[in-house]
């Protein structure tokens, strides 16, 4: 199984149902459920289905879309300007957090995606 890696504050809000867009600077053609990794503890926190993804964005095309990815305008604008208007939404549904993180072995080199072990997605 797949895991995304996302940082706090925003892994927080997607479980919290806060957040269903993960705003990426690269597009994916993933579609299936993926575990979700909080950057930086070794532990997967959810699951969710990673649905679509749409773009790229300019910042103009974006911002509007507050309700969905919850990015503050001016980090938002620095983002899309960084990757010369390269923005996607990665479309998070079906979120589950778990009720306790599941440790996981962290590959050196991983920043978007870990590939769990069996052993490990058989836990949710």
């Amino acid at each position: 199984m797949r895991a995304l890696i996302i940082r706090s504050p925003w892994i927080e809000r997607i479980l919290r149902g806060e957040k269903s867009w993960e705003i990426r600077s690269k597009t994916t053609n993933v579609r299936e459920r993926i575990a979700l990794i909080k950057g930086g503890s070794g532990t997967v926190v959810g699951t969710a289905v990673l649905a679509d993804c749409l773009g790229p964005y300019t910042f103009e095309q974006l911002n509007p879309h507050r309700d969905k990815h919850g990015v503050e305008p001016e980090p938002l604008r620095e983002f899309v300007e960084k990757y010369h208007d390269r923005a996607f939404a990665w479309v998070l549904t079906e979120v589950h957090a778990l009720t306790e993180p599941v440790p996981y072995r962290h590959p050196t080199g991983a920043v978007i995606w870990v590939t769990l072990a069996d052993s490990i997605a058989g836990q949710f």
